[in-house]
């Protein structure tokens, strides 16, 4: 079953907060506070115009999320970013897949030039080889950045997709 990607609503954030609160707890994949607020949270995540943030529904529960908008202002304006969220009930079953590829294309629709991940976490295997095989290449590595709650301090990937040529 291919998830539905559709803009994120109001009515979504208790949903979206319970998929945000299960992945920055685990503190496996992101370098956000575990303890962050529900209202820091959702700052962060929910994006303002010309950002977008979107959810993934299966069989209407919303079981993922991302974020999607420019890397940095002025002269980087070019270059797009996006983060993905995806509830463990439901990993394995394409819908990281579905919010980077939909990522991907609103970016480019939109006029960017390329898309950078600016803190993938090495151990983080499936999202890694998920980016690799959307395109995306390790551009480098920052070493033992991230604090693993198994596998100690591990390295923050910068990660990179350019869409054409510049």
């Amino acid at each position: 079953m291919t998830p539905e990607i559709r803009p994120f609503a109001e009515s979504d954030w208790p949903a979206v907060w319970a998929v945000i609160q299960e992945v920055i707890r685990a503190e496996e994949t992101f370098p956000y506070d575990p303890a962050m607020p529900e209202a820091a949270a959702r700052a962060m995540w929910v994006e303002q115009s010309p950002g977008l943030t979107v959810v993934a529904l299966l069989d209407g529960e919303v079981v993922g999320t991302a974020k999607m908008g420019t890397n940095r202002p002025g002269p980087g304006d070019h270059v797009s970013t996006a983060s993905f969220m995806v509830a463990s009930t439901a990993r394995g079953r394409g819908v990281g897949t579905a919010l980077c590829r939909f990522a991907v294309g609103w970016a480019e629709q939109r006029g960017y030039a390329s898309m950078q991940f600016n803190a993938v976490v090495e151990t983080n295997t499936s999202a890694v080889e998920l980016y690799r095989r959307e395109g995306f290449e390790v551009i480098g590595t920052v070493p033992r950045t991230f604090r693993h709650p198994v596998h100690g301090r591990v390295g923050l990937h910068v990660m990179f997709l350019e869409f054409g040529t510049p």
